[in-house]
């Protein structure tokens, strides 16, 4: 049954395309909000958007339009899929409209100059709006040729969560939900930089206990800064923790570990950029997450070493070799290692 206004989804990219895709499949109109007319245009005529998904139809009810101030007021339930350094100059001058709105994040980055996650933004644009984000181990492509795929829709507002899984649960997607939306979403936001170091490491042919060490270590310097900013450490547990962290870092579909891959066949951050030709967000995420760190004291050595190797000029061999005479600390931080 279709809903008396039409969803909207901000953002024509990959993931954007892939939800849009999914409300309708459910029976939703949708509105899916892109800044280039060209590609509006051939969307509609073609049903493919073969930038960012080629080969997948997009389905009838998805309209690609481009009047931003007309696709939010048109709408109650708003999906973000805008990258991190385009999100709050695309909405802040239409923050009036966005008062009431559910505006529901997808992005997975940190904005560069404030240290804020995608639904903080949202809160400095629109005070009056519900807020909440998805977040969990969702590449774009499976998600839109059906592949089974769960997520994480976090918000302290229920009604929100109730109305995201209403309209996005289906056959080949399954919808939890979380109140620790702060937890979430770091989750999300920080496991990109851990996959660029993974691409790297499967470049350069490291075997897989390397890799599973990188990922598990990973994963406890994600959980040590998070609950240093008040996040809850078993969030991490979860999809959008554990579950992002181990598909980002494993599979070639992942942008970022396309960006390290690249990186680890010699080519330079900014070819490696290039060949990927969409938004890597861990890239971004590197120099703000590291000065973050420092700031706050939390032991993020995995970070640290990859923005040597960014923008140091510092080997993965010399990082990994730096770790491994690295004093032993506990393996996992939140449990005694006395048992108790």
């Amino acid at each position: 049954m279709t809903t008396r206004q039409p969803v909207a989804v901000l953002g024509g990219g990959s993931f954007g395309s892939a939800i849009a895709n999914l409300l309708a499949e459910n029976g939703q109109v949708v509105r899916l909000w892109m800044r280039d007319p060209q590609q509006a245009a051939s969307i509609r005529q073609n049903r493919e958007n073969p930038r960012y998904l080629k080969g997948v139809k997009i389905h009838e009810l998805v309209e690609p339009v481009c009047d931003l101030g007309k696709t939010i007021a048109e709408s109650t339930l708003i999906f973000v899929a805008l990258p991190s350094t385009a999100l709050r100059a695309a909405l802040q001058p239409f923050a009036s409209q966005l008062a009431g709105k559910l505006l529901v994040s997808t992005t997975k980055g940190i904005e560069a100059n404030t240290f804020k996650l995608m639904s903080e933004i949202l809160r400095d644009i629109a005070p009056q709006a519900r807020i909440g984000v998805i977040s969990g181990p969702n590449l774009a492509r499976e998600i839109a040729e059906h592949a089974l795929t769960a997520t994480v829709v976090a918000s302290e507002d229920e009604e929100l969560c109730r109305e995201v899984q209403r309209v996005l649960h289906g056959r080949t997607f399954r919808v939890y939900a979380s109140s620790d939306r702060f937890g979430v979403e770091l989750g999300g936001a920080l496991k990109n930089v851990y996959a660029i170091m993974a691409g790297m490491a499967a470049a350069l042919g490291m075997g897989e206990n390397t890799r599973s060490m990188l990922i598990t270590r990973a994963l406890a310097e994600m959980t040590r800064f998070a609950v240093k900013l008040g996040a809850n450490p078993m969030t991490f547990l979860g999809l959008s923790g554990v579950g992002d962290l181990i598909v980002t870092c494993s599979s070639p579909k992942s942008r970022n570990y396309q960006v390290g891959y690249a990186l680890g066949e010699g080519l330079s951050l900014e070819e490696a950029v290039s060949r990927l030709g969409e938004v890597a967000e861990g890239v971004n995420t590197i120099k703000v997450l590291k000065a973050r760190a420092e700031q706050l004291e939390v032991y993020m050595p995995l970070v640290a070493g990859l923005h040597a190797i960014l923008f140091e000029g510092r080997t993965l061999e010399q990082v990994i070799g730096a770790l491994m005479r690295g004093e032993p600390k506990t393996d996992v931080d939140f449990i005694s290692t006395s048992g108790f």
